[in-house]
């Protein structure tokens, strides 16, 4: 889990296409350029045996058909994020934007057009001589090879970009990821919140978000630092707006925090537009609900993907933690946090799936099965929760349906007693 707002803000800045594009055309045009560098160490008699005179044809093939490969890789890509945007849901797109193979593939056919225009420039320019062509001719096979293993890898990859099982694998993925960060570190390395004590002072935001980012470093140095006691009361994933407080300070000296002090505590916590799965376990169980919740509308009636789904979910929520990563005593003990609770999180994962899927009982049954998994997972740890959560549904269900046999089946294979 990136705790620190910086390696945070790096980490996200680097999953960005343009970011990864950048240093691919960088290095092609570096690779164009070094061809200078180590020509006059090369023989000249060796441009006549290896064909050097060649590269000009081959780098001008490469420039005309990478321009429209990555115009045409671009468009796919767009294609595809719009695709998922309208079969699954908007909140999954960034997952796509941030696939390592569309980026990969994007960022190599552009750095490899930028590389052929270099060349091609340096050579009808004359700062190649014999040696150094022979070296960008060389370099240019390598590029060829790249290129040909880059097309193959992209083909295939196309085939699922878009789909809707392939997004809900990478929203599970996302998901899976936040709730085992959650279970290895519930508190974010801080002290249990319990009750804010008489006397703290509320700081709220100054402008309209969701909390993104907690910087508890930077938190626990300013506590230090100025004798405070820190209690967040609002978690990754918050809705902030000016007058909702987001946490509580106490100076043990007594006194309130000074607007120095306030502005420190507001640039440790990120707020933005939408919610991010850092630091946010419930946002992955958010999005695969809406995945279903889309699934399960008149327009769409595609309740296999619900089903899907909820598998999904049942294995998002079974995740256990790492026994080597769990944390005994906090990192951080001068924040206290407060805890997401287990039915915050069932709450987004299956109540809109229950609201939603109440009039199918082939939804209203897998939803039964899929909390008596959860009951029945070893250790009992949601044993408590999955079975209230079961009983909210059953009788949502209950209500909705109106043919007799299909109450009865429902009942039959209810995970609780009616």
């Amino acid at each position: 889990m990136l705790r620190s707002k910086r390696l945070w803000q790096v980490v996200r800045l680097s999953r960005r296409l343009w970011v990864r594009a950048t240093l691919y055309c960088l290095a092609g045009v570096a690779t164009a350029l070094v061809a200078i560098l180590l020509g006059p160490f090369i023989p000249e008699e060796m441009t006549k045996a290896f064909g050097a005179d060649a590269v000009d044809p081959i780098l001008s093939i490469i420039a005309s058909s990478m321009l429209a490969v990555t115009t045409f890789s671009l468009s796919t890509l767009v294609a595809a994020t719009s695709a998922a945007a309208s079969s699954a849901t908007p909140r999954a797109t960034s997952l796509l934007l941030e696939d390592t193979t569309a980026q990969r593939a994007l960022s190599t056919f552009l750095g490899t057009f930028l590389f052929s225009l270099v060349g091609l420039i340096a050579l009808h320019a004359g700062l190649y001589g014999g040696g150094g062509r022979l070296v960008l001719f060389i370099v240019t096979l390598g590029v060829i090879a790249v290129i040909v293993l880059t097309l193959l890898r992209w083909i295939d990859h196309l085939s699922t970009l878009g789909r809707v099982g392939e997004t809900i694998d990478r929203v599970k993925t996302a998901a899976m990821t936040g709730m085992r960060d959650h279970l290895e570190d519930p508190l974010l390395g801080g002290a249990p919140a319990g009750v804010t004590p008489p006397g703290a002072v509320p700081v709220s935001p100054i402008k309209v978000g969701y909390l993104q980012h907690i910087d508890m470093p930077h938190l626990q140095a300013l506590g230090e630092a100025r004798d405070l006691d820190l209690y967040l009361t609002a978690r990754a994933g918050a809705f902030c707006a000016p007058g909702t407080p987001m946490l509580f300070v106490r100076a043990r000296a007594g006194g309130g925090p000074d607007e120095t002090i306030t502005q420190a505590i507001l640039d440790a916590l990120t707020i933005g537009p939408r919610r991010t799965f850092e630091q946010d376990p419930r946002f992955g169980l958010i999005v695969l609900a809406e995945i279903a919740s889309r699934a399960l509308s008149p327009a769409v009636n595609d309740p296999g993907t619900a089903i899907d789904v909820m598998t999904t979910m049942v294995e998002v929520l079974a995740v256990e933690p790492r026994a080597d990563h769990l944390r005994a005593t906090p990192d951080f003990p001068r924040v206290h946090v407060s805890p997401i609770t287990l039915r915050d999180m069932f709450e987004d994962a299956f109540l809109p799936i229950a609201r939603d899927g109440a009039e199918n009982p082939d939804i209203a049954i897998r939803l039964q099965k899929s909390l008596r998994a959860l009951a029945n997972l070893p250790g009992g740890r949601l044993h408590t929760i999955a079975r209230e959560m079961a009983e909210a549904c059953l009788a949502r269900a209950l209500e909705s349906l109106s043919f007799e046999p299909d109450r009865a089946r429902l009942k039959r294979e209810a995970f609780v007693a009616v």
